[in-house]
């Protein structure tokens, strides 16, 4: 019963791990969206825009060196391996999927960032000029979601308590 259930995990982590490999081919292949911030508008609240993202969130630790490139791979494929060992560790369907989304997520952006030495980034969600978001992939949108599901979970969802046994009634003699 349990190995079932990391199969569910697994199988989000390749799903995200695939659509966010193919979503930016597209953009970056048949699209031809490879200078920095050329764009195509999708709607009026959404374009592709190219970004090469050197930093991971927020543009906190951005690798500008070789060095600082292979350490960003270096930790972020160390939290891969720390969410991969919690998932096989984890007996709860949901919260299985949710570490699948982190790792599939995490896994796309290490391929980039040790192939091309960025990850791309192409989801420029937008209201006119306000942007609430910075430019996003597949990958960032799984790992945001799978974050947000796993702390849901740990606050709204309690575990049943397994009914307690009716205590046995002691017979003495007298």
């Amino acid at each position: 019963m349990m190995k079932s259930v990391r199969i569910y995990g697994f199988a989000a982590a390749l799903a995200v791990f695939v659509l966010d490999q193919l979503t930016k081919y597209i953009v970056t292949g048949p699209l031809g969206l490879v200078v920095q911030n050329d764009s195509v508008t999708i709607a009026p609240i959404f374009d592709l825009r190219f970004v090469k993202n050197i930093g991971v969130s927020l543009g906190l630790l951005s690798a500008n060196s070789p060095t600082m490139r292979w350490l960003l791979v270096l930790m972020t494929a160390c939290i891969a391996i720390g969410v991969c060992v919690w998932m096989l560790r984890e007996k709860k369907t949901g919260d299985v999927v949710a570490l699948g989304l982190v790792l599939g997520g995490a896994c796309g952006n290490i391929l980039d960032r040790s192939r091309l030495g960025y990850v791309v980034d192409f989801a420029d969600l937008h209201f006119g000029e306000w942007r609430p978001f910075l430019v996003f992939n597949v990958a960032d949108a799984a790992i945001t979601v799978g974050v947000v599901i796993l702390l849901l979970r740990a606050l709204l969802v309690r575990d049943k308590n397994p009914k307690s046994p009716a205590p046995v009634e002691k017979k003495f003699n007298a």
